[in-house]
């Protein structure tokens, strides 16, 4: 494992799906792929595609307002952009559009200006390079992918073009990017069309780490991830060991004109609480325009879901996943001692909240944010044959307008009973 102790403290990460998809504002990569749109059709977006208004350095203003602790850029979608100078192809936004340059550099060194970690994307399948749909897995159980853009005909596979396509695009732009930018994590996606073993995952994993010892590698590495990556929903049973919820803050992940259901900073704040809660970090995305300028709307999200941060950080940073269902109706972190546990209430408490199995004795209920102190008693229970009472402590007189966190400062390690109770 080489799972690095500031990705499970980070706790909030930006994603970042930007690309020539977003100069006529289409699904990225898929759009082809699925036939809605004319592969030539797409690939002339190159000749829109200018970054003129790129700022990274305002980009990595914009995290870190935001609470977070690294940003994981696109620098290649599955169709075969890559947004720096690569040697391996020449489709790249540095020789193939006005923008011209590379995209990736700027970025990595804004993120580090702010002691942000950096993350780059990688897709793993690449849709427009013609030695990529060059063979079959030996267990096709996904007919959706058996498309011409990724796989040859039954009795047209070129064993050797894959071996190629390995080696110069795959292998080599890989080594690129760790090479040039030196990346604290690589996000990979797109092993979906292949069998681990003509990935040969073990050994990208071995490849990488001897050029980055120290680089993060996500779930879709097959067995030789460091984390799990679920999508778009909160697990309801969280993944065991390190993981990640990938977010979106609108529907989609490129920049789509269309896309006008922008989530809310209440709705952002509950599934982050319900991600850290479980121990997750959350990487929540935004597609920039083709110029590089974040939608204000997202922008406005970023900050909102920042300010509940820094309001109530001590239950954030550094802390781990809090109680299982049924204690606190709400998700709740615990702090690194175990000593003080944080809960989530997201509508405003009226009369009391309830805590229930807790053997601890309390010492203090505070509300973060704002200091007060919360009177609290304990409620029936059975002491003598070990079963607690339930806690309940009065209702906040200002509850915050997203969600309002209730710091419970315990007398020892937190020790929750899980019994059926006695009759």
């Amino acid at each position: 494992m080489t799972m690095q102790p500031w990705f499970t403290e980070a706790k909030l990460g930006i994603f970042l799906h930007w690309g020539i998809y977003a100069v006529d504002g289409v699904a990225e990569s898929w759009s082809f792929f699925s036939g809605s749109l004319p592969y030539e059709t797409y690939m002339r977006q190159l000749d829109g595609f200018t970054a003129a208004r790129y700022e990274p350095a305002e980009w990595a203003a914009l995290f870190e307002r935001a609470g977070a602790r690294y940003a994981v850029l696109t620098t290649k979608h599955h169709d075969g952009v890559a947004l720096w100078d690569t040697r391996a192809t020449d489709l790249s936004v540095v020789k193939s559009t006005p923008a011209g340059r590379d995209l990736v550099g700027p970025f990595a060194a804004a993120l580090r200006e702010r002691d942000l970690r950096v993350g780059l994307y990688f897709s793993h399948n690449d849709w427009s390079h013609p030695d990529y749909p060059t063979v079959r897995p030996s267990r096709l159980h996904k007919p959706w992918v058996d498309n011409r853009f990724a796989m040859p005909l039954p009795g047209e596979e070129d064993p050797e073009a894959w071996e190629r396509y390995l080696r110069v695009v795959h292998r080599g732009q890989i080594r690129e990017l760790v090479e040039n930018y030196r990346p604290d994590l690589l996000w990979f996606d797109g092993a979906w069309e292949r069998d681990e073993e003509q990935w040969r995952l073990g050994e990208l994993r071995e490849q990488i780490l001897a050029l980055g010892p120290e680089t993060v590698l996500n779930g879709r590495m097959g067995r030789h991830g460091d984390y799990a990556t679920p999508e778009l929903g909160v697990p309801i049973t969280p993944p065991d060991g390190p993981w990640e919820l990938c977010y979106t803050l609108g529907d989609m992940w490129g920049y789509q004109p269309t896309d006008t259901a922008h989530k809310s900073v209440r709705e952002l704040v509950r599934v982050f609480a319900e991600t850290i809660g479980g121990g997750g970090n959350l990487l929540l995305n935004t597609g920039p325009r083709e110029d590089g300028t974040i939608l204000p709307e997202h922008a406005e999200r970023l900050e909102g879901l920042g300010r509940w941060i820094r309001r109530n950080e001590e239950a954030v940073y550094g802390t781990v996943a809090g109680l299982p269902y049924g204690h606190h109706y709400g998700p709740s972190t615990l702090a690194p001692d175990r000593r003080t546990l944080f809960l989530c209430c997201f509508d405003p408490p009226r009369g009391f909240v309830e805590l229930r199995g807790l053997r601890n004795k309390v010492r203090r209920v505070s509300v973060l944010g704002t200091g007060a102190e919360l009177a609290h008693r304990v409620v029936g229970g059975f002491p003598s044959r070990d079963v607690p009472g339930v806690l309940r402590i009065e209702a906040p007189a200002a509850p915050d307008p997203e969600a309002t966190v209730l710091a419970v400062e315990l007398d020892g390690e937190l020790d929750l009973y899980r019994g059926q109770g006695e009759g």
